[in-house]
């Protein structure tokens, strides 16, 4: 059974940094790229940041998030994380984490993935 299980959200000040991770098991991420997406009440949802299994294809943002922005993970603990500085209140959303295998899909606004997380809150505001 897969899992991806969300956590790290909460209520931040902006210009503040909260890191988000996303723990997968069922899947390793040796075969699985994931993926960022968020999505804000009355909004569509929207792709933030996408690392693949392969160094040929390094992880991508979307243009709201580029430069503050940064994916990473950590294949031992089958675990991505999302790191997030420079925050500001339009950042405010329900952050998910979502899993392909081998390679993100082109368009990082493209949510196609084969399994997702439940999400996790993440509130910018003063």
């Amino acid at each position: 059974q897969v899992q991806l299980v969300e956590s790290g959200g909460g209520l931040v000040q902006p210009g503040g940094s909260l890191n988000l991770s996303c723990v997968a098991s069922g899947i390793t991420l040796d075969t699985y790229a994931i993926a960022w997406f968020r999505q804000a009440p009355g909004a569509d949802r929207e792709g933030v940041a996408c690392i693949s299994t392969s160094d040929l294809r390094p992880g991508f943002y979307g243009d709201s998030v580029k430069g503050r922005f940064t994916i990473s993970k950590d294949n031992a603990k089958n675990t991505v994380y999302l790191h997030m500085t420079s925050l500001k209140p339009e950042d405010t959303a329900v952050y998910s984490c979502a899993a392909v295998t081998w390679l993100c899909l082109p368009e990082i606004n493209d949510d196609r993935y084969d399994y997702w997380g439940q999400g996790t809150q993440v509130t910018v505001s003063s």
